[in-house]
C-alpha cells in the first residue's frame, strides 16, 4: 500500500503564524510543504495604500507558491472591528476591481465558523477571467482573511490543496 498522499491534499510544512513564525497573525495554521512565507513590511504605509488595503483589510502577510512549481499566493488579511466576518469578506471581495459571481458559503475553518467566498476576477490587461478563493473568521482582533489568488485559473486550482490545509488546520493565536 501507497503511503504517500493523494494527489488532491497537500503536504504539511510549517506552521504560520503563531510565535516564531515568519508573520505574527490573530491566528495560526498549517503551510503547505515548501510555500515561503514573508510578513508583509510596513503594511500601513499610506504611499503604498493600493497594494496594501482591499477593502476594509490589509494584507499582514504572504505565502509564495513559487518553490513548488506554481505561480501564486496565500495572502492573509487583517481587518480591525467586531462586525461579522462576512460582512469584512463581501467589503473585501467587492473593493478587487473586476470582481463578480461571489458566492458565499458559511462553513468552518479549524473549529472555527467562518466564511468562505469563490469568486472571478476579470483581469483587463491579460483579457481574462479567473477564479479566486477566501475565507474569513471573526478573532478578538478582528477579522482575518485569508486569500487563493494566482496567475490563472489553472494556477488556482493546482493551490487549492494548500488552501484547504491552511483552512481546515487554522486556530486562534
Amino acid at each position: 500500500a501507497s503511503t504517500a498522499p493523494p494527489a488532491s491534499s497537500a503536504v504539511a510544512g510549517a506552521s504560520l503564524g503563531g510565535p516564531g513564525t515568519a508573520c505574527a497573525l490573530p491566528v495560526s495554521f498549517t503551510l503547505a510543504e515548501r510555500w515561503e512565507p514573508e510578513a508583509v513590511k510596513d503594511p500601513e504605509n499610506p504611499e503604498f495604500a493600493a497594494l496594501m488595503r482591499q477593502g476594509p483589510a490589509t494584507v499582514r502577510c504572504e505565502a509564495d507558491a513559487k518553490p513548488t512549481g506554481h505561480v501564486g499566493y496565500l495572502r492573509v488579511w487583517t481587518a480591525e472591528g467586531k462586525g461579522p466576518a462576512r460582512t469584512t469578506l463581501e467589503g473585501f471581495v467587492k473593493a478587487e476591481k473586476g470582481s463578480s459571481a461571489a458566492v458565499y458559503r458559511e462553513t468552518k475553518a479549524g473549529a472555527l465558523p467562518a466564511t468562505e467566498v469563490t469568486y472571478t476576477v476579470h483581469n483587463e490587461v491579460m483579457e481574462e477571467t479567473k477564479e479566486e478563493r477566501a475565507f474569513a473568521v471573526a478573532t478578538p482582533k478582528g477579522t482575518v482573511i485569508v486569500h487563493l489568488g494566482g496567475l490563472d485559473t489553472a494556477e488556482h486550482r493546482a493551490m487549492l490543496p494548500a488552501y484547504e490545509l491552511a483552512r481546515t488546520t487554522l486556530k486562534l493565536g
